[in-house]
């Protein structure tokens, strides 16, 4: 993902300069605020291609500023916050934004977290239309999945669960995340729906050689 330039509003010095130390390693171009009084200003001099921004923030807080980018970018901005409870996740994708990380959080699941959003937010950018994870290949291009040698075909939905579960690897996906993924994309599935595909797709898998690749958290979601 070299070549995109990330902006890290973070008022700790110690937790942003540990991301941009770790972020470029990914040759990544980063850049820290110093002022939290001109946030807009750095957004608009550095440009970045993305925004990782804290809830809790000198002045004024990230909702705050993630509306006042909003009047002007559709930046994608994710939340990097320890205010993780139901009531800060959904203001911050009110306010407008993509994505929400908790802390603690490890620098894999962020760097993961990242280079997913950018995959979706400039695939047409990117020349990486393939993920893979514990030896399974996802062929985001021709929606098919292969396993050493064999390969399967999927459908749009079933492409769109494996994906949205393999961007997140390691994590669990609750089953409400992935049925309003799929509501973004005009798929109005409901949860039996999404029974059924999970189904098929272990199916599939299966028939190629990785079986029980997708872990069953029961009552909540899946994994990978």
């Amino acid at each position: 993902m070299a070549g995109y330039k990330i902006l890290i509003v973070e008022d700790d010095e110690t937790i942003a300069d540990m991301e941009k130390e770790h972020l470029q390693k990914w040759d990544y171009t980063v850049h820290c605020v110093k002022n939290f009084r001109q946030i807009v200003s750095d957004v608009a001099e550095f440009k970045p291609d993305l925004i990782l921004m804290d809830v809790k923030l000198p002045f004024y807080n990230g909702f705050y500023w993630c509306a006042e980018i909003r009047k002007f970018s559709k930046i994608p901005i994710v939340f990097v916050s320890s205010a993780d409870d139901d009531m800060n996740i959904v203001m911050a994708m009110d306010m407008g934004g993509d994505d929400f990380i908790k802390k603690p959080f490890t620098l894999p699941v962020l760097t993961a977290k990242i280079n997913a959003m950018l995959r979706r937010s400039y695939s047409f950018k990117s020349q990486v239309n393939i993920l893979e994870h514990k030896n399974l290949r996802l062929n985001l291009s021709d929606g098919t999945a292969a396993y050493g040698d064999s390969l399967t075909e999927l459908s749009r939905n079933e492409l769109r669960i494996l994906q949205l579960l393999m961007e997140n690897a390691g994590e669990m996906v609750s089953r409400d995340t992935i049925i309003m993924h799929l509501w973004e994309n005009e798929d109005f599935i409901d949860d039996n729906t999404l029974t059924v595909n999970v189904a098929r797709i272990r199916k599939k898998l299966k028939d190629i050689g990785a079986s029980d690749y997708i872990v069953t958290k029961k009552g909540s979601g899946y994994l990978v």
